[in-house]
């Protein structure tokens, strides 16, 4: 499993310590062991990464990673450049060009996102492969509550988008006044209709960033 670095490290350390994390940590690396899990267990902390915490502008909360060869890539709804577009990325990119009259990308590389300030948070970071929510109850639910504690001591506005029941689940950890919760079904080609199109996330989440003086997001994806 690789590691965190920076503010992230020093905020949840103390996790690591803690009994269900060692749990997780000895499951988890049985799992890459023994069988087929994405993403690769160098990339599970990539959010982390690409979206150090002094810098976060806004959430979006997912599931768990695709679960697919060559999908996860360790971004919530992310895949790398040549990979095909999953259906659930495709309703992303149909939405944002309806909510803000941008071409569709042609790739499915959310990274531009995350270096700007959107941590792509799924509520589990590892899936085994074909078997979607499989890492379901070992432990990753209780890391990611951790993290949203985290961005709750955070003393600036911020946009939390949450696609999903699980993703909602977690809408309790979100406390301050300072901050817009954006919630609608999951994007996925099963809930979409219901709900997930028309929901404007991302003239919203930029609308309350200027509101409040900060830099918004610029959605677009180059090709």
């Amino acid at each position: 499993m690789g590691a965190l670095t920076g503010e992230w490290e020093e905020k949840l350390s103390p996790e690591f310590k803690k009994p269900y994390y060692r749990k997780l940590y000895e499951t988890i690396r049985s799992e890459y062991g023994a069988h087929v899990v994405y993403p690769p267990s160098q990339e599970i902390f990539t959010a982390f990464h690409l979206t150090p915490l002094e810098k976060v502008k806004a959430v979006i909360i997912g599931q768990d990673p695709y679960h697919e060869p060559g999908q996860a890539e360790g971004l919530a709804f992310s895949v790398k450049k040549g990979i095909e577009i999953p259906p659930s990325l495709v309703n992303i990119y149909k939405e944002l060009s309806d909510d803000l009259g941008l071409p569709a990308p042609t790739n499915g590389s959310l990274r531009p996102w995350a270096e700007q300030g959107v941590l792509l948070l799924n509520t589990l970071l590892t899936v085994r492969a074909h078997q979607a929510f499989s890492h379901q109850g070992i432990g990753w639910e209780a890391f990611t509550d951790a993290v949203l504690k985290v961005l709750d001591t955070v003393d600036r506005p911020m946009v939390f988008i949450l696609w999903g029941k699980p993703a909602q689940s977690k809408k309790a950890l979100i406390t301050r006044p300072d901050r817009l919760i954006i919630e609608s079904p999951h994007p996925s080609p099963l809930s979409a209709y219901r709900g997930f199109f028309g929901s404007r996330p991302f003239s919203r989440t930029n609308e309350y960033l200027s509101q409040h003086g900060i830099a918004p997001i610029d959605w677009q994806i180059p090709d």
